[in-house]
């Protein structure tokens, strides 16, 4: 997905998050912004139902209707009860797909495109929710010039081209490769697909492709198997099986909607008067998925094991003396 795709499905978001009222197309089409450059009335609905069903694939609950008797078309919504709560369900390569998608739109890039769509909300007499965080927080980076070009070649099911370093012997290659997706393994991203040179499966690390990446041929042809996990590939393909857990957290009650879909709730709990929900979880590599939880603030509470549980009780005081500073 381009850049500037995601920044207008991030500012469709927004607009229709932070709205009570049903918002027609055209209202809409003048609000959001990247949708001002479609050059004619159908180039923008095409584009507009285009995101429509990119953010429903996504498990976004769009909801079509009328503000009131007297409107003539129908309009467009997002209900934030069923946006944050929502009980979507998803195969584990579904969630994975979301939770990047979520993850890649927490950058840099679009942080002032989000502040400024709500502002041009509010400025147009639209009845925006003060509760909606005005930005998108910056939480994951990666600095691999491959990234983006790979996971857009994905997201299009386009092959590509690009020169490899191999380590032993040390010595640069083409490789030919329909990719199926992109992941993290232990702190570093691999590329998935197959390899055409090898007529064979392959992961290869984006730290050691040089230059640019090239997509060619027609798109929607390349596919990702159903049968294959990604991310037990790439472990299987390094010598190491992933490292799992079992973890058992306490949730407040209608919150930690995040953890709550990779959960099963085994357990009802009261803590400091707060009703919640005693869940378990499996998660990979208990250290990295510290911050993860600990995103959550007090919404999430660790009670197995021990030491996940100090290391999120250590980020949470980090993040308290980080601020506690600042006037």
């Amino acid at each position: 997905m381009s850049v500037a795709r995601a920044e207008r499905l991030v500012n469709l978001v927004l607009c229709l998050l932070s709205t009570r009222q049903y918002l027609p197309a055209e209202r809409i089409r003048s609000l959001v912004a990247g949708y001002s450059d479609a050059p004619t009335d159908e180039a923008f609905f095409r584009m507009f139902e285009r995101d429509k069903t990119e953010l429903r694939d996504l498990g976004v609950p769009l909801e079509t209707g009328r503000t009131s008797t007297f409107d003539l078309v129908d309009g467009y919504r997002i209900a934030r009860r069923d946006y944050e709560l929502g009980d979507i369900d998803l195969e584990p390569d579904e969630a994975a797909a979301v939770a990047l998608a979520v993850r890649l739109w927490d950058s840099p890039e679009l942080t002032g495109a989000a502040a400024g769509a709500l502002l041009k909300l509010r400025a147009a007499g639209v009845d925006v929710d003060q509760g909606v965080p005005s930005v998108v927080e910056p939480k994951v980076r990666t600095t691999e010039p491959a990234f983006g070009p790979l996971l857009a070649a994905v997201q299009a099911g386009q092959a590509v081209a690009f020169d490899y370093r191999r380590p032993t012997p040390a010595e640069l290659r083409r490789r030919t490769l329909e990719p199926w997706g992109v992941v993290s393994w232990r702190g570093r991203w691999y590329v998935v697909g197959h390899d055409r040179d090898r007529a064979a499966p392959r992961c290869f690390r984006l730290s050691r492709i040089v230059g640019e990446v090239q997509a060619f041929g027609r798109t929607g042809v390349v596919t990702r198997p159903a049968d294959v996990d990604l991310l037990q590939f790439v472990a299987k393909s390094s010598g190491e099986p992933p490292d799992t857990s079992l973890v058992r957290l306490w949730l407040a009650k209608n919150r930690a909607a995040g953890l709550r879909r990779r959960a099963t709730v085994v357990g009802e709990r009261t803590i400091d008067g707060v009703e919640g929900h005693v869940v378990e979880l499996e998660v990979f590599h208990t250290d990295s998925s510290a911050s993860w939880i600990a995103g959550y603030g007090e919404d999430a509470v660790v009670l197995e094991p021990d030491v996940l549980r100090k290391s999120v009780h250590e980020r949470l005081l980090a993040v308290a003396d980080g601020s506690g500073g600042k006037s």
